[in-house]
């Protein structure tokens, strides 16, 4: 194979699905630049018997490469892996073999002896941190040719939800809905209002924000929509209390420090910092008791649930300003 062709044995280590795909499919593309006709076989771990690696990697009478595949790695059988190991010491030339195991004990000697051997190694360990999904975020808008401020990541974020496939979706959808090189955090709420404002997450932030008529018009399409009057009740007052936590912080720690001291991401507390702006201690409070009298009209107090929920915003609104 030409030097710019694909490693002749890859190992793809780790549980994050979508990027263990991503490695095989980015083997697959340039075996297939290379050689248009390249024949691509995608194998099950436990199906594969001893001497099918040699078969499928054997010079075609028909000429052209191929790239055999074997997924969950960890199912082989000890002769196969003994086979492969073997095989990763001296690859076929015109051929790819691209190993998916997903880490662990299981299926260790495969792992440790392909290394061995000088296999090429992609780690796609799941992406658990705050910070690590919205790195994800801002580098699936760079791969479409976008950039993404972090309010609007972190916003996609909450909107989506962690999966990494829905915010792989999401991203290339917003990335080619979206006019302007810069996606922006408005941007962000106009193509997922729905699903932020299902969660409350919208109109919590105009509310603690002061942004009365944004949160009104939000509170009312979330409604209209059919979304739960108690969970926007709850929405705003974790807004709230998420004031309160970082507004009443220590102010000797910084950073990842105060993020640790309140069970809080890095960027949530910077964001909820930059909202405080306007807020004091007693105008939270009284916020925070509109809330909790919201709650109790939702859930049967009160005579009509939306009045009860517009006359929350307003008093949080009030609370922030004071007047």
């Amino acid at each position: 194979m030409a030097a710019t062709d694909p490693a002749p044995v890859t190992l793809v280590v780790g549980d994050e699905e979508l990027l263990a795909d991503r490695a095989v499919g980015e083997v697959v593309a340039g075996a297939r630049a290379a050689d248009p006709g390249t024949e691509v076989h995608d194998l099950a771990g436990g199906k594969v018997e001893s001497g099918e690696l040699t078969r499928l990697t054997s010079p075609s009478l028909f000429g052209g490469g191929s790239v055999v595949v074997i997924r969950s790695a960890q199912d082989l059988a000890k002769e196969v892996v003994t086979e492969i190991v073997s095989y990763a010491a001296d690859p076929a030339p015109d051929a790819a073999l691209v190993l998916v195991h997903p880490g662990g004990v299981k299926g260790k000697a495969l792992v440790d002896g392909v290394r061995k051997a000088g296999a090429r190694v992609v780690t796609v360990t799941k992406v658990t941190k705050s910070a690590e999904r919205l790195a994800f975020v801002k580098s699936e808008m760079k791969r479409a040719g976008r950039t993404i401020g972090g309010d609007a990541a972190a916003a996609l974020v909450e909107a989506v939800g962690n999966d990494l496939r829905e915010l792989a979706a999401a991203c290339n959808q917003l990335a080619f809905d979206t006019p302007g090189k810069t996606i922006d955090e408005a941007a962000v709420a106009r193509y997922h209002r729905g699903r932020a404002e299902v969660s409350g997450f919208t109109v919590a932030d105009s509310a603690v924000e002061g942004r009365l008529g944004d949160a009104l018009e939000q509170l009312r399409w979330a409604l209209a929509t059919g979304t739960a009057p108690v969970l926007l009740v709850s929405a705003v007052a974790g807004g709230l209390r998420s004031l309160a936590k970082v507004g009443g912080a220590p102010r000797n720690l910084r950073g990842g420090q105060l993020a640790g001291r309140l069970g809080m991401p890095p960027w949530k507390v910077e964001r909820v910092q930059r909202q405080l702006n306007g807020w004091g201690p007693a105008g939270i409070a009284r916020a925070i008791q509109a809330a909790a009298l919201a709650d109790e009209q939702v859930k049967g107090g009160g005579a009509d649930p939306a009045y009860a929920l517009e006359h929350m915003i307003q008093t949080v609104v009030a609370s922030r300003t004071g007047r």
